[in-house]
């Protein structure tokens, strides 16, 4: 395929990516198609301070599919290198342990963000919004985002290095990670909200989630209904 053409294939909406990906003999992980995402912009047009003045939780959206360069610039702001050499990210961590994962929920299916490759790999097939909306006390704007961002965090990873104070080093950084979510749906010109009211058991069933990780967070995103 021509890269102009690969390139124009990935400004669509993410299932019109892995499709396209999965035509093109993608590379694969552990037998899950892996989808590169365009590379995330550092040069914005919005400031931090315009930003921080703009947000506010948003729950309704439009049915308008995100792009690929949005869903990734949101993935590199929750989770993405910043800093390549030690493999820093965007969201401070303690001790750069990094406990926490996130999955990307879509009409088209469920992908992990895989943070070194700026790719997500597939991981659930179909529309699990409507009873992801179930395990979230039935929150309509879980039903209706066109994304919900997933927080999953593995205590282990911190807990091995700094014990009973890891759950709080854990908490803290999760919230580091929403705030950057937050405010790069801002500066975008998408809405987003904070969603805590939820079943962690049932989330997990529903995504099928290694016994690891422990759901904390859900963040719908999308144009402003």
């Amino acid at each position: 395929m021509p890269r102009s053409v690969a390139l124009t294939v990935l400004t669509v909406v993410l299932g019109a990516i892995a499709t396209a990906h999965a035509q093109q003999s993608a590379a694969q992980d552990g037998g899950q198609s892996r989808i590169s995402l365009p590379p995330p912009r550092t040069d914005g047009l919005v400031s931090v301070e315009a930003a921080i003045q703009a947000r506010r939780s948003i729950r309704t959206f439009t049915d308008e599919a995100l792009t690929a360069e949005q869903i990734g610039q949101l993935a590199w702001a929750a989770q993405g290198i910043t800093e390549r050499s030690r493999g820093l990210r965007a969201t401070p961590s303690a001790g750069a342990t990094y406990p926490l994962d996130i999955y990307m929920v879509t009409a088209e299916g469920v992908y992990s963000y895989r943070p070194a490759e700026h790719a997500l790999v597939a991981h659930r097939s179909g529309d699990l919004r409507e009873p992801l909306a179930r395990g979230a006390l039935g929150q309509a704007c879980v039903r209706a985002a066109p994304l919900v961002i997933v927080v999953t965090a593995v205590y282990e990873r911190t807990a091995g290095r700094y014990g009973d104070r890891a759950e709080r080093y854990v908490h803290i950084e999760v919230g580091h990670l929403g705030q950057n979510v937050h405010l790069q749906a801002v500066a975008m010109g998408l809405g987003s909200v904070p969603v805590g009211a939820f079943d962690p058991a049932a989330i997990g069933e529903l995504l099928n989630l290694p016994r690891e990780q422990v759901p904390l967070y859900l963040i719908p995103v999308g144009h402003p209904g």
